[in-house]
């Protein structure tokens, strides 16, 4: 028997989130035995899954990882299929009716987080053309989602208390329309690519994880980066990691600048709660 994370906690709030605790037991014995594993207790940080190190019948060390479902995380595991190992943790076995994936095991396991802002941007920079590949169903469109975020967004805000000036969310909704119908190539993105998602790792120094999959143009990728708290947090911060990921990877820096306002604060809300260092890092690319 395992100890449920404090992380996962929060699914305590609503029945499908209790339903889901109730029968993960039962999920890790079945893959326990479907895929002959020995479990190690699960890593502390798991926020929407659970997940734990695993050695395989072989003696080789594996990740298995169980997903609430949700729609960020849908189709997670043919992300991993496509990029096949390239700059990305390796799917090794895919169980749908668990929501569970077992990984590659990144050793030592180092978050990209922990290392300066300008090491990291040249990290970021040398993985990211090896993810952006060509992709279509069955990922959801970043079409597709940025009309779900200008739906969202005015009734979010207001749901908060309105908790920023209504410019910043008419910049933010005019932005997305000016994108969202405009793009060029479309190519496979991983929509949450922070200092976090990238591991540190024998079979290369760093492996990407957690592909939260959309199709749609290189752009949007950069926008989790640019708002990296872990590398920084003021308006130097975030304008020094849009000049140079944009110039290191030729990329547009207007498309990426406003992409990234958009995104900031389409991910700003939780519930009612409004995140106060998303809404900042939106000011600050407003005005970039």
């Amino acid at each position: 028997m395992f100890e449920t994370p404090p992380a996962l906690k929060w699914l305590e709030k609503s029945a499908e989130g209790r339903s889901w605790l109730q029968d993960l037991p039962a999920r890790v014995a079945a893959c326990v035995q479907m895929w002959k594993l020995e479990l190690e207790g699960p890593y502390p940080q798991s926020f929407v899954s659970i997940v734990f190190p695993a050695r395989r019948a072989d003696g080789s060390k594996a990740v298995l990882k169980i997903q609430y479902p949700h729609a960020e995380s849908d189709y997670e595991e043919e992300a991993l299929r496509l990029w096949n190992g390239e700059g990305a943790v390796r799917l090794f076995e895919y169980g749908p009716g668990h929501h569970a994936l077992l990984i590659e095991q990144c050793e030592p396991g180092d978050h990209l987080s922990t290392r300066k802002a300008d090491e990291a941007l040249q990290v970021f920079a040398g993985l990211l053309p090896r993810l952006w590949i060509k992709a279509g169903k069955p990922f959801r469109s970043l079409e597709d989602e940025a009309a779900g975020w200008l739906i969202d967004l005015p009734q979010n805000w207001d749901r908060a208390g309105r908790p920023f000036e209504v410019g910043l969310l008419d910049a933010a909704l005019e932005a997305l329309e000016r994108l969202y119908r405009t793009q060029g190539k479309q190519v496979l993105i991983h929509q949450d690519l922070h200092g976090d998602n990238v591991l540190r790792s024998e079979r290369e120094p760093w492996l990407v994880i957690d592909p939260k999959p959309l199709t749609g143009e290189k752009e949007l990728s950069l926008a989790p980066i640019i708002r990296g708290y872990e590398f920084g947090h003021s308006r130097v911060d975030v304008v020094h990691r849009l000049d140079k990921l944009t110039s290191d990877l030729q990329l547009d820096r207007e498309r990426s600048r406003l992409w990234a306002l958009a995104q900031t604060l389409a991910w700003a809300f939780e519930g009612s709660v409004a995140y106060d260092k998303h809404i900042e890092t939106a000011r600050w690319l407003w005005q970039a």
